[in-house]
Formats: structure tokens, sequence, C-alpha cells
């Protein structure tokens, strides 16, 4: 497996986004921070979310992305017609706290913990998209595409509170090894095959 490493730690605040005809508050497009950051039980400090009903809380306090990801999103985007005003997609585009290299959905299983220097990430689940995924990638089919394609990421509680730091390298700590995080996304496929 390769060098496993935390490339950015992205943050952000609520604000309004326009989903269709509608004006919905989101936090989804977050942005890379400079230094260290604390993690509590809930997340990282200065991070936000909007509908706390679906993203956040215990289970759901970090949101961890594959950065490599971005090429695939930016390719979908170009597929579907999506005017690009960016070369490549930033990191935190899709509202992703963590970007990683090295750890992909496929060699991620629920309850695995990513030991950091300062703190421990236990992995809870895949990211299921909603409607505010589409309107950020401007076109109307991505929620479905992100479960299809398996390019989803992984959301962490937090098991040991502590520091997290933009580029510092973690390990992978196997839990139970039951279901990977790709398996985990195909159980969620049938309702989006529609």
């Amino acid at each position: 497996m390769p060098a496993m490493q935390l490339l950015h730690i992205n943050l952000g605040t609520v604000r309004p986004l326009r989903v269709g005809e509608r004006k919905l508050m989101s936090a989804i497009g977050k942005k890379p921070v400079a230094g260290p950051v604390a993690v509590g039980p809930l997340g990282l400090a200065g991070d936000e979310q909007a509908d706390l009903s679906v993203h956040g809380g215990l289970d759901k306090a970090v949101y961890a992305f594959p950065l490599d990801h971005l090429t695939y999103w930016q390719q979908q985007r170009a597929a579907h017609g999506v005017s690009l005003f960016e070369e490549t997609l930033p990191p935190g585009f899709v509202g992703e706290n963590l970007s990683l290299a090295g750890l992909r959905e496929d060699a991620v299983f629920v309850g695995d913990r990513l030991q950091f220097a300062d703190c421990v990430l236990r992995v809870t689940q895949p990211r299921e998209p909603c409607g505010k995924f589409n309107a950020v990638m401007g076109y109307s089919q991505a929620a479905r595409d992100m479960v299809l394609s398996g390019h989803s990421g992984f959301y962490l509680a937090v098991e040991r509170t502590g520091t997290l730091r933009p580029g510092e390298s973690f390990t992978l700590l196997p839990g139970s090894r039951q279901m990977s995080i790709t398996q985990a996304l195909a159980l969620k496929r049938h309702k989006h095959l529609r």
C-alpha cells in the first residue's frame, strides 16, 4: 500500500447555495487551511455543517476524500457540459474536510482507524450525496454518479481528540474488516439506479 498522507485540511462556513429555483444554506465548498487544526468530538474547529440531520454529529464528524478523485469529478463535469472555470478542482470542492493520498474506498473498511500523530479517527460509513452535491457539480446526476462510481470518500468519527496538520502521514489500523467502504456504498446503489 502506498504511503498514506493528509494532504489538505479543508474548512467551510454555512452560506447560501442555489439548488434549482431554491436557495438553501450549505457549507459544501470548503477551503484548505495552512496550519494545525484542533479536532473535537464533533469535528474540526472552524468547520460548519448546514443540515445537522444529515451531516456532522458523532458518526459523521469528519469527511475524508482521496484527492485524486478530483480528477474524475473534473472529467465528469466536462462530460456533462459544465463550464469549467478552474483547470483542476481545488481541495475541499466536494465538501471534504481531509484530502488524502494513499487510501481509497476499496482499501478502507468500516471500523478501521486512521492514526495520526495527535488524534485517531474511526471510519463509519461512505458519503451518500444529496441534491446540494448536484448543484455544486453543475449537473443533475452527480449524486447518482458518486454512488455508482464509488468515488465518494467516507465519514469518520473522532475516537481520540487532538490536532491535525496538513502534510502529516498517518497509519491505517485495521478493524474487523467485514465491510469495505466500496461494499457499503454498493448496498446503497439500488435507490440511485431509478
